[in-house]
């Protein structure tokens, strides 16, 4: 597995050779790559957390951000098919599952796909839902981010924080919501894909059509929760990524 060097615009490695499988992860709808920064502790010794940083957000602020799905999976897919050697694999979630499975489609077709791929808070891509928050004032765009949590409320109250992160926001809910899957074949990696039991944005039936996409191993795990339900099962997250990349099937699958 190639190195990134520190200015990389594209990826965080927060834990710089600390060896084990390297799980690249995607953020949710406006999210950043510092979403994982105590993931990289966490899944030592097993796993070295690369995390993707998405145009418009911390560092890369003052970039563009892309609007839809094939672009920005294409942008990242150039970033990563030089240095994907060795055996490695994907976390997304929310929004960023879309992008870690479109990722992986590309990098398959370029014959080094991942060993697995994380899919979480998210329905499969061939089970789309209409859904236009990108289109609404920033009053609903707020109101989405009350809906699905992992926000802090007091966050949603400043206007002055608003006005920087909505726009942002608003084009990553624009790259979703427009989306629409192109059918072909199933990936050939395993998938895991883990869902909320009251996650608004899946359901688990959603999350178990992830089976139809790949031609490996499929399991489904359920938490209690919401959208955010990995923040307050991190420790049960954690452990079923470790357990998988260390050929392990964790306890309690379904």
């Amino acid at each position: 597995m190639g190195d990134f060097a520190e200015d990389d615009q594209w990826i965080r490695n927060f834990q710089p050779g600390t060896g084990g499988t390297a799980l690249v992860c995607f953020p949710h709808a406006g999210g950043s790559a510092s979403y994982f920064f105590p993931w990289a502790r966490m899944l030592a010794p097993a796993a070295q957390v690369w995390a993707v940083q998405y145009p418009g957000r911390q560092d890369r602020r003052l970039e563009p951000c892309i609007d839809n799905v094939p672009e920005l999976a294409d942008a990242i897919h150039d970033a990563l098919k030089t240095r994907m050697n060795g055996s490695y694999a994907f976390f997304g979630h929310s929004m960023g599952a879309v992008l870690a499975f479109e990722v992986a489609r590309r990098l398959e077709r370029d014959g080094r796909g991942p060993a697995r791929l994380f899919v979480s808070g998210w329905r499969a891509p061939s089970r789309h839902r209409d859904e236009d928050v990108h289109r609404r004032g920033d009053a609903g765009v707020v109101a989405e981010l009350r809906l699905v949590g992992g926000t802090d409320p007091r966050f949603l109250e400043d206007p002055e924080l608003l006005r920087i992160v909505l726009p942002t926001v608003r084009s990553d809910y624009q790259a979703i919501e427009t989306y629409a899957y192109s059918p072909g074949p199933p990936l050939n990696c395993g998938i895991t894909a883990m869902v909320g039991d009251s996650d608004p944005k899946a359901t688990v039936d959603e999350a178990a059509a992830w089976a139809e996409h790949c031609a490996g191993e499929f399991e489904l795990r359920v938490f209690p929760g919401d959208h955010f339900y990995l923040d307050t099962c991190r420790p049960g997250v954690i452990d079923t990524i470790a357990a998988s990349l260390n050929g392990v099937t964790p306890r309690g699958s379904a």
